[in-house]
């Protein structure tokens, strides 16, 4: 999951979602899905005949880079994409008519600052080396933790390198901390040579992976998406309640060993019709208007937003209402 997508976002991306072909033309519904625990749970939900179920006719698309799924979606060369919130507030700053329908878990552990064992507390970082990617959701979780212990980014020295790098640095002993994501949070710990001062779980809702759709789309093909959903609340149940099942589905998804990906299912909060319902509900304190203020100032101190931005109107409610039976 990265913010750093958001640097590249250029005029081009806007000018083809305008000009482009739309995705409206498309029969069946075509979802870009990424490499991340939340979205290639969507290959649970195709394998196990969920969409079938509801009369959804989807196409899940695979995207091993992650940038790209976000510019085709705002290309129109998608109906819906699997993305964060804050990989779609610059597009929808823009102009991109987006709508965030369906949220499909938190990061809950799977994103972690480290730091060597004689470091015991965040602000025991002070002066000290921490690698991570910048402008990434790892830069994120650093900025949020260091906050919550009334300190920022310049009271440490930042090491600008990718996660596995960053891992690296760390395990090497070049770096005094780092921040990273599962598999390597869960290498580090193993070693023996780091342990976790801050995780994703301390930051509730502030790291939302959804469903994104285009607002055409939703018009279009409103019958397929809502059975979509229906669909992800069975793949949540099945995930949920048959575990090894479904990293098995999972685990071939993105070509790791079904022990491999074990160790994502801890770190990731799956939501099913209830946080869905809470998600969307702004006076819950978790909600996706509550939480996305942090994240656009996030996004614009580090001059990765412009534009006007009014989350409200990204977010429809609508789909997840209509099969929960609330209005």
């Amino acid at each position: 999951m990265w913010f750093a997508a958001l640097k590249n976002f250029s005029a081009a991306i806007i000018l083809c979602s305008f000009f482009g072909f739309s995705s409206s033309a498309f029969s069946a519904v075509k979802i870009g899905v990424s490499d991340w625990p939340g979205w290639v749970a969507w290959y649970v939900a195709e394998q196990q005949g969920f969409f079938k179920k509801y009369g959804a006719d989807v196409e899940l698309v695979w995207f091993p880079n992650y940038t790209d799924s976000i510019q085709a979606l705002s290309a129109g060369r998608l109906d819906a994409n699997s993305q964060t919130l804050g990989d779609s507030m610059a597009p929808i700053a823009a102009g991109i008519p987006l709508k965030l329908i369906l949220i499909n878990d938190n990061s809950a552990g799977n994103d972690a600052l480290l730091a060597k064992p004689a470091i015991n507390t965040v602000k025991d970082l002070k002066g000290k080396t921490i690698a991570l990617e910048e402008f990434s959701v790892s830069h994120f979780v650093l900025v949020v933790a260091l906050a919550k212990h009334g300190m920022s980014p310049r009271d440490v020295k930042i090491v600008n390198l990718t996660a596995g790098d960053a891992a690296a640095a760390f395990l090497a002993g070049r770096v005094d901390a780092c921040v990273v994501w599962n598999p390597w949070i869960n290498k580090i710990i193993s070693s023996g040579k780091g342990k976790a001062l801050f995780t994703s779980k301390e930051m509730p809702g502030l790291i939302p992976d959804a469903l994104v759709a285009r607002s055409e789309s939703i018009k279009a093909k409103r019958a397929d998406l809502i059975g979509m959903v229906r669909a992800w609340y069975d793949a949540e149940k099945f995930i949920r309640e048959n575990p090894q099942e479904a990293v098995k589905i999972m685990s071939k998804v993105v070509g790791l060993s079904a022990d491999e990906y074990t160790v994502f299912l801890p770190g990731t909060r799956f939501f099913g019709q209830k946080e869905n319902l809470q998600a969307f509900d702004a006076g819950n304190a978790e909600s996706l208007l509550k939480i996305a203020p942090t994240i656009e100032k996030f996004l614009r101190d580090h001059k990765l937003l412009e534009g006007t931005l009014d989350v409200a109107k990204s977010l429809d409610a609508s789909l997840v209402k209509e099969v929960a039976g609330v209005k």
